[in-house]
This record gives structure tokens, C-alpha cells and sequence, in this order.
């Protein structure tokens, strides 16, 4: 995924403020890891969307967005 550095850099943050004492700041980047990973996770989630598609006898086609040829 695209925005999966930003959880290298909070990692790398925070292990430089807990070297160096900044246990609040530590404990703000873990909360800030958690929502990252959260909001990359459900960006992930709505560019997989799928779409249904009646097709005559053969029941439905499931096929992601991404897959489509003018998507």
C-alpha cells in the first residue's frame, strides 16, 4: 500500500522518544499507530469495493472496482 511508510515513521518516532524519556510523546505515537493503521486499513477496504453484476442464468458476478476496465 501507498501509505504504509507513515506506520515506519511513527515506529521510528517512537522508539527515539522512548530512548530518550519521552514517555507522553511514546505513548501518543502508539495511539496515533493504531488510528494510522486503522484509517490505511479502511482506505484498503473502500478501493476493494465490489460491485454486483446480473449475468442472465449464471447468478452473480462479483468483481472489484479496481478490476474494471474504466475504473
Amino acid at each position: 500500500m501507498a501509505n504504509d511508510w507513515i506506520i515506519d515513521v511513527l515506529a521510528d518516532l517512537k522508539t527515539y522518544a522512548t530512548k530518550n524519556g519521552l514517555g507522553a510523546l511514546s505513548h501518543q505515537l502508539d495511539k496515533s499507530s493504531l488510528i494510522a493503521t486503522s484509517e490505511i486499513a479502511a482506505s484498503a477496504e473502500k478501493a476493494l469495493e465490489t460491485t454486483k453484476i446480473e449475468v442472465g442464468k449464471t447468478g452473480r458476478v462479483y468483481r472489484a472496482f479496481a478490476d474494471r476496465e474504466n475504473a
